[in-house]
């Protein structure tokens, strides 16, 4: 979904190459919009994790139903795949040729 998004971008994305915009804006730029849904979606399920966990500790063995340590290691994970999965379409938006990309209608 991001390359996608990415993809219809493009022509954002060399407009501002070429107006001096370097390789680290363009990936920051890519990044932080794959990152909003993800905090959202980590907001949303901490909240909805620690809303059902009486219910829960009835399922968890060798764990407890507010662990911080496991809350956070998924939080972790979870943002280390989407950093990963947003890092290609990230590298892909840095290698646009402008000069193509404005010659295009």
């Amino acid at each position: 979904m991001l390359a996608y998004a990415v993809r219809r971008r493009l022509r954002e994305i060399g407009i501002r190459l070429a107006l001096g915009a370097d390789g680290r804006s363009v990936v920051g730029m890519v990044v932080s919009d794959a990152l909003r849904p993800t905090l959202a979606g980590l907001g949303l399920g901490l909240a909805g994790a620690v809303a059902v966990r009486s219910v829960m500790a009835s399922l968890l063995f060798g764990v407890g139903p507010g662990d911080p340590l496991t809350f956070a290691a998924v939080c972790a994970l979870l943002l280390a795949v989407a950093v990963l999965a947003s890092a290609v379409p990230a590298w892909q938006a840095t290698r646009v040729d402008p000069t193509t990309t404005l010659r295009e209608d």
